[in-house]
């Protein structure tokens, strides 16, 4: 009788405390964050994010698409902050509403990367000569193809290299992510256009190299942005503005430019107000 009564006890008092763990974690603040796939594959953000949570007490859920994608998200009202790289699509949506302001955050650059013999010469500082030889040498290049940030710069760049749309034979569009577009290169011995951090991060490189670096166009800025409430009323202005305050203050950027790879440093800040 008396065991009985004992575990009956231990029960009672059981129930309260697991009451509160689980009111503790309902009333954990959280926002979820559409942003590109670099952001996530570098693995800047499991080093960013945990910092600002212990700053603000926020969780951040991140859904790491590419940018197109991630901004699409915000068309919908299906995130509440943005965190893409695409200065041009950035602007627009602002325009049409559904963000309230961008803000610039960070930057690094896009690469070339190919096979280390380089069998197209591409070699070198110029994006636009090097994507005409491997146009006009029927390379074979591994394309994004996903309306990320970094395929539309690799668009911007063809155009520069005189060919409007790349059809030749060997370009393949994936439709994947950075890290994916990277295995892909790295298995059938490819030309890709990756952004440096990802690269950084990359652990399946083969024999890939960095071909082409240090041209002023592969300049590659990101944004941050709150998704407008006054589109989609279920936005967490609060929260969500709290992150944009946060990346782009002293302390947010201290951290992005702490971010590093056997002491290279991945993403340099340069947020303004």
């Amino acid at each position: 009788m008396i065991s009985r009564t004992l575990k009956c006890f231990r029960a009672a008092a059981i129930i309260p405390l697991a009451l509160v763990a689980t009111v503790s974690i309902a009333q954990t603040p959280s926002i979820v964050m559409a942003s590109t796939t670099s952001t996530e594959q570098s693995g800047l953000f499991p080093y960013l994010l945990p910092e600002f949570k212990k700053a603000t007490g926020i969780e951040v859920k991140v859904v790491a698409v590419g940018t197109g994608q991630a901004i699409d998200m915000g068309r919908r009202g299906d995130a509440d902050v943005l965190f893409v790289h695409d200065q041009v699509a950035e602007e627009k949506v602002v325009a049409e509403g559904f963000a309230v302001k961008r803000f610039p955050v960070m930057y690094n650059d896009f690469v070339l990367i190919g096979p280390a013999a380089d069998p197209a010469k591409t070699k070198g500082k110029d994006i636009a000569e090097a994507l005409t030889k491997l146009n006009a040498g029927n390379a074979s290049f591994v394309s994004r193809g996903d309306k990320s940030g970094t395929h539309a710069a690799e668009l911007r760049y063809w155009k520069a290299a005189g060919v409007e749309t790349p059809q030749f034979a060997n370009y393949k569009a994936c439709g994947c992510g950075m890290g994916p577009a990277l295995n892909m290169a790295a298995s059938i011995g490819a030309y890709v256009l990756a952004d440096r951090g990802t690269w950084l991060n990359f652990k399946n490189r083969a024999d890939l190299a960095v071909l082409v670096e240090g041209d002023s166009k592969l300049f590659n800025q990101y944004g941050v942005m709150l998704v407008n409430a006054a589109k989609h009323p279920q936005v967490k202005t609060a929260e969500g503005q709290r992150f944009v305050d946060w990346v782009t203050s002293p302390a947010g950027q201290a951290v992005i430019a702490g971010y590093k790879i056997n002491g290279e440093q991945l993403f340099f800040p340069n947020a303004t107000k």
